[in-house]
């Protein structure tokens, strides 16, 4: 019956994630995306041992292994004096202390692999073409009004539709997002098109004075991935905005000419300020809850944000498993495993970008001496708490 099912608002990684987690525990779900076709856009994403722990309880362990490029590091440089300045064995070591890979893929290639497995599902219907602008309920059910008035119901519902979430503003009613005032330039070009001297199988971030850029190869190295972000103090959103080369190229000027050649390189580069908001306690509103970036938007310098979405669905799908019959109380102890978790991920995401990524100065030289002396024991140690989680933790 309708009533019994899960209402899924938004999909995207998370949302179908959701879908694929409740399926297991043959929880029917509806998921509905507001664009006319499920798709995403954006380029390549880094998804660390814990979004695979994830793919596994999901079922989809196999298929996202297989269209991932397996990276040898994750190298920190220094984007004024082109020196090395830490790096991150990501090989057998790394798999053994954290029991999965580090890698990277195309968000494209990520959704896919999800999408396919939730049309296979006889438990997940998807609709298109479906905007959720609000939702109402009552000790019985929840529904889900769309922009054409239809009402949609279920026994619970998750709002899982990403940094303008319309759930989480009658939800937490917190207004527009926090605009962070850094612009990220985004472009994938085939390999032939990389310089040759940076076709290195790793993700690779130049740390410069409030900017940096990154590459890692994508698509079993038929192209790579180019991030180039500036902290120029933007004060409006903007999202796949168009830009040309010239645009991308200002505040970098002052940077090592090796790693500017990925901005000469680039092509039909698009435009993203980068928004997060701040951590809340409460993202559950009696059979509502929020998930992924509707619950807690991250900035991208942990590379955590599909991460945590795929470990909300884990927990999410756990939880509902136990007692669908007492939706509130599953919806309230999902919330409570995930908050401060996730809570930790957004803060610590802002500090990584101030202290690692754009430091200037006295500040660089500090980031530098310190990240130099690091064994890859450290390393590993510094950053279990990140990777070392299943989205099953109390």
């Amino acid at each position: 019956m309708e009533k019994n099912r899960v209402i899924i608002v938004g999909g995207g990684i998370g949302g179908l994630a959701a879908a694929l987690g409740l399926a297991k525990s043959s929880i029917s779900s509806i998921v509905l995306e507001k664009s006319k076709k499920l798709g995403e856009i954006g380029a390549g994403i880094q998804l660390g041992p814990n979004a695979f722990h994830g793919f596994d309880y999901l079922g989809v362990g196999d298929q996202a292994r297989k269209m991932s490029v397996y990276i040898d590091n994750l190298t920190l440089m220094d984007a004024i004096n082109g020196e090395v300045i830490s790096n991150i064995s990501l090989g057998e070591s790394f798999r053994k202390k954290f029991k999965n890979p580090y890698a990277v893929v195309h968000r494209g290639d990520l959704h896919g692999v999800l999408l396919q497995a939730c049309k296979s599902s006889k438990f997940i219907k998807l609709q298109t073409n479906s905007m959720v602008i609000d939702y109402e309920q009552d000790e019985n059910n929840v529904s889900a009004i769309l922009h054409n008035h239809e009402n949609i119901k279920g026994s619970a519902l998750i709002g899982a539709e990403g940094l303008w979430s319309n759930i989480r503003q009658r939800l937490v009613g917190d207004g527009r997002p926090n605009v962070s005032g850094h612009t990220t330039y985004r472009s994938v070009i085939p390999t032939n098109d990389m310089p040759e001297d940076l076709r290195w199988n790793s993700a690779t971030l130049w740390a410069g004075p409030k900017c940096h850029i990154v590459h890692y190869p994508l698509s079993d190295w038929k192209s790579f991935n180019l991030v180039v972000t500036y902290h120029n103090d933007a004060k409006e959103p903007i999202a796949g905005k168009s830009v040309t080369k010239d645009v991308v190229s200002k505040g970098f000027e002052h940077i090592n000419p090796v790693p500017r050649q990925i901005i000469e390189r680039g092509k039909n580069w698009k435009s993203w300020v980068l928004c997060d908001r701040e951590p809340v306690l409460d993202w559950v509103d009696g059979k509502v809850a929020l998930l992924g970036d509707a619950a807690h938007p991250m900035l991208q310098y942990l590379a955590q944000g599909a991460c945590m979405a795929i470990e909300d669905a884990v927990c999410l799908s756990d939880e509902m498993s136990k007692g669908f019959d007492k939706v509130e109380t599953a919806l309230l102890n999902y919330q409570n495993r995930r908050r401060v978790r996730t809570a930790r991920v957004q803060l610590q995401s802002r500090e990584a970008g101030k202290h690692i990524y754009h430091p200037d100065g006295a500040h660089a030289l500090l980031r530098n001496k310190i990240l130099k002396s690091k064994s890859q024991v450290d390393w590993y140690n510094s950053i279990e708490w990140l990777y070392g989680s299943t989205g099953l933790d109390n």
